[in-house]
């Protein structure tokens, strides 16, 4: 008769063994390190896996010999105590943090830690802290690709929607001279007043040409994710742009005074140069004061590091900013109810400011004038 096989071990130590060869199993092919850490002797134990995370065999070297500190990135040491320090003082359950690790080639790796404590020692303080190690490197870089990728459309997008509004805002400027000049034209009495108008003609034509000439060449760069640059002569894109509102000029008997020095030269995009110098002057003579002549004064200003500062002043009927401070550069914001407005020309102003690497700020009182002031770097910069 045959007698049923002897059981050698207990059923609950069976168990016990049989759980640690399947977690053995489990981590061996999921590529998680585990670490365990003595924390009254200050020393971490890591697993096979987890040094190999780190570019060690298993016995290549003892890492509870390290202090851990010294292998965790300077700039995510700082970040990761604290999250240590929360736990350990019973603030959070678990501890959980993405940092980089340096790895044995010098270089670091990112890291996704989690783990707990599950040991106190008699007066109730942690004594054993362990948890888990996982490689996210990958995920890391593909997120940045991603971001990155993220933000050409963004700058792309940004580049698409200044030309847009430059070709539908700017460009209106010219259809109404040429609108206005014709109309002149036609009610002309006598032969030299039609030659000076076509003299006007012409050189609003000259200006649209060039303007045209500048779009074309930022549709034809899009691709470049850098704007296009150049030194461009400040006092000079200024004087171009009176020539183009001569009409309103003449119309409002308006005085411009470009104080702005004739050698002063910045390293920008021409379009956005220009449409920047067109937009405040044409905004200035738009709401200038029914009361009183709209003087118009273009300052400049630049210190020893090269950033300049010019200040577009005037005396129109100003902005309520106590009201509209923070919608003044707001698209499709408007303000004095003129039914010509769009809100879109500061706006304009302010994005292709900030795209050169500039600022813009205003200043403005009711019935007294606004005084726009950019500053902007004058040398080549990365950007």
């Amino acid at each position: 008769m045959n007698k049923p096989a002897l059981n050698l071990y207990p059923s609950d130590y069976s168990d016990l063994l049989h759980n640690k060869l399947i977690y053995k199993y489990a981590l061996e092919n999921s590529n998680i390190g585990v670490w365990d850490w003595d924390i009254i002797n200050n020393r971490v134990y890591h697993s096979k896996e987890s040094k190999l995370i780190y570019g060690y065999e298993e016995s290549e070297i003892d890492l509870s010999e390290v202090d851990w500190r010294d292998r965790i990135h300077p700039d995510d040491l700082k970040k990761l105590q604290k999250l240590i320090d929360k736990n350990i003082n019973g603030k959070t359950k678990e501890y959980r943090s993405e940092h980089r690790v340096l790895c044995k080639d010098g270089s670091y790796k990112w890291v996704l830690d989690c783990g707990k404590i599950i040991a106190y020692d008699a007066l109730g303080n942690p004594s054993r802290f362990i948890g888990t190690t996982t490689d996210i490197t990958n995920q890391k870089e593909d997120k940045e690709s991603i971001t990155q990728s993220l933000n050409i459309i963004s700058n792309q997008n940004k580049k698409l929607t200044n030309f847009a509004h430059i070709v539908t805002h700017n460009l209106k400027e010219y259809a109404g001279n040429f609108e206005s000049l014709l109309h002149f034209y036609d009610e002309a009495d006598t032969n030299r007043e039609k030659l000076e108008l076509i003299d006007h003609l012409k050189t609003v034509s000259t200006s649209l040409a060039n303007t045209i000439k500048n779009l074309n060449e930022i549709v034809s760069k899009q691709h470049i994710k850098k704007i296009e640059r150049e030194h461009l002569n400040i006092h000079q894109y200024i004087e171009n742009t009176i020539k183009i509102l001569d009409l309103d000029i003449v119309k409002k008997q308006a005085i411009i005074k470009n104080n702005v020095d004739r050698n002063l030269f910045i390293y920008a995009n021409s379009s956005y140069l220009e449409s920047i110098i067109q937009n405040l002057a044409s905004n200035a003579l738009k709401y200038s004061h029914p009361e009183r002549q709209p003087i118009i004064i273009i300052n400049s200003q630049i210190n020893e590091e090269g950033v300049l500062t010019i200040k577009v002043a005037d005396n129109g009927i100003g902005i309520n900013l106590n009201e509209f401070g923070n919608d003044v550069f707001g698209l499709y914001r408007t303000f004095h109810g003129n039914e010509n407005a769009e809100g879109v020309g500061l706006y304009l102003v302010k994005s292709q400011v900030e795209t050169l690497g500039g600022t813009i700020d205003i200043e403005s009182e009711v019935d007294k004038g606004t005084v726009f002031t950019i500053s902007m770097n004058t040398k080549k910069t990365s950007q």
